[in-house]
């Protein structure tokens, strides 16, 4: 408790003088606790979406998926959303957002999605000391997750509580080379399911909720792993703040700051019979392919004793990088961004396939750097951390929805990403 104390005054710290020295040079006359909301922060502005989104995954296939929402849907505050995958991946996402069970204080979130078969990435070791290839895929099936959160909201968003339950289950069917090429295949492996519950708060002190352009806002979240099946009994405690810093009358600069650390509290199984995934890597003839499937037990031993953290690439932190690519029991992190607004309008659109009003077209830049190891020493060296920059065009909508393309650039190339809302939030 002292630590967590520790690192929540020093992240409001950093938050709280990054924004007052910028609320201070910009807007000398007024109050520099926090910035006044510049809009409503519960809109019922129609709008939907709707567009084909191809994929391709190594070892798996490719094909195309619809995807589809509607936001504020019948005069309410509710959205709804679906995707459906056909071609040598078939399934489902759908999820309702912002049902208001009290009107602008308490929120519900639901979701459930099932898929067929899906892919993982596994590389030879967890943290930093991976080359850019050096990894199999995990084919998995009868994948489901389901699971909802609910929200209670404060003083026009400034404050929030909220929990969170989520279930998922799968079984192994194989592991494969980077090639698709099948190394072991499981046999009569269990379907395995698990479940995390989170709780956490939010101090949002900025100018708003939906699109920040000043002040800073702090999230505290605990996630629990209870052990099933094999896997151990954990917690991962997250700590995000974001300062914004005015940059002219409506762009800004933003700055993040992610500490995640998981905390085991009686660890899985750490041998290849106790974890009943119906694998035995000694039957593998080849040396090269048997030593690949004990890195992939290895590393699931390695969760079961130190837990993993918040990974770092993808849509949100290191987007220069795979999703998932960085995982460990610790996790630091350090991103920037400048948003230039080039408009601040009230632009209806309807072009078919998408309809809402558009209140900004935005360009970022931005810059991330990062670490994530089992050993929590190793967050200190500089040589272990993995930086990326790129750019990215956003379109804001008034019904609270911030489409965003961004292209990222790392060590092991070009990462380009289509993705909804901004990043750091997840």
């Amino acid at each position: 408790m002292h630590m967590i104390v520790k690192r929540l005054a020093f992240i409001f710290c950093i938050s709280f003088m990054l924004f007052s020295a910028a609320w201070a040079a910009d807007s000398p006359t007024q109050d520099p606790i926090y910035p006044d909301r510049r809009k409503p922060q519960f809109t019922k502005n129609f709008g939907y979406a709707l567009f084909p989104y191809p994929y391709s995954l190594p070892g798996i296939g490719s094909g195309i998926g619809l995807v589809g929402g509607a936001m504020n849907i019948a005069d309410t505050y509710t959205d709804a959303y679906g995707i459906v995958f056909t071609g040598d991946v078939r399934g489902e996402a759908v999820g309702v957002a912002d049902i208001h069970l009290i009107p602008r204080r308490l929120i519900l979130d639901v979701g459930y999605s099932a898929l067929n078969k899906a892919t993982i990435q596994s590389y030879s070791q967890r943290g930093m000391n991976t080359d850019k290839n050096d990894y199999r895929l995990l084919e998995l099936g009868d994948t489901e997750y389901y699971g909802g959160r609910m929200t209670a909201t404060f003083f026009d968003r400034r404050f929030e509580i909220y929990s969170a339950w989520y279930q998922g289950a799968s079984k192994l069917k194989s592991i494969r080379d980077r090639d698709g090429n099948v190394i072991v295949e499981a046999q009569n492996a269990p379907r395995q399911t698990g479940h995390v519950t989170s709780f956490g708060s939010r101090l949002d002190l900025t100018d708003d909720y939906s699109d920040p352009r000043r002040g800073f806002r702090i999230d505290v979240t605990r996630s629990q792993s209870p052990p099933s099946d094999s896997g151990p009994d954990y917690y991962v405690m997250d700590y995000n703040t974001t300062a914004y810093i005015p940059i002219g009358r409506r762009s800004t600069w933003a700055f993040n700051f992610l500490r995640s650390d998981a905390v085991v509290l009686k660890t899985g199984a750490t041998t290849t019979a106790e974890l009943h995934l119906g694998l035995n890597c000694s039957t593998i003839t080849d040396p090269q392919q048997q030593q690949f499937c004990n890195e992939v037990i290895q590393n699931m031993i390695a969760n079961n004793k130190y837990g993993t953290a918040t990974s770092l690439g993808g849509f949100s932190r290191l987007r220069g990088y795979p999703q998932g690519r960085y995982k460990g029991a610790h996790t630091l992190f350090y991103g920037t961004e400048i948003r230039w607004n080039l408009t601040d309008e009230r632009t209806p659109f309807n072009i078919f396939v998408m309809k809402d009003v558009r209140t900004s077209v935005q360009v970022a830049l931005f810059y991330e750097t990062g670490v994530t190891s089992d050993v929590e020493s190793d967050l200190t060296r500089r040589s272990n951390m993995r930086d990326d920059y790129g750019l990215g065009v956003r379109v804001v909508t008034a019904s609270g929805v911030v489409f965003r393309g961004d292209l990222g650039f790392g060590r092991e190339g070009a990462s380009p990403a289509i993705f909804i809302g901004y990043p750091w939030e997840i």
